[in-house]
């Protein structure tokens, strides 16, 4: 997933699809615990889509407590 298009999403929607990041994450690692995990690739590339998302929320986080401070 590209920052972009994150961050072209409600924050709502970036909150689901991280919580979706997770629970695919789980399973992976569980996967790979158990040897059924084939691409061990895709666990890197969800935890990076999981990092930029929540680089994306902290960044609107920052953004409207410097818009609520400045007032």
């Amino acid at each position: 997933m590209r920052v972009s298009e994150i961050r072209g999403m409600s924050t709502g929607e970036i909150r689901s699809k991280l919580d979706e990041a997770y629970e695919s994450l789980y399973k992976m690692r569980f996967q790979a615990a158990i040897g059924q995990l084939e691409d061990m690739n895709r666990v890197g590339f969800v935890r990076h889509d999981i990092a930029r998302m929540k680089t994306v929320l902290r960044e609107r986080e920052l953004a409207a407590r410097a818009q609520g401070g400045a007032q």
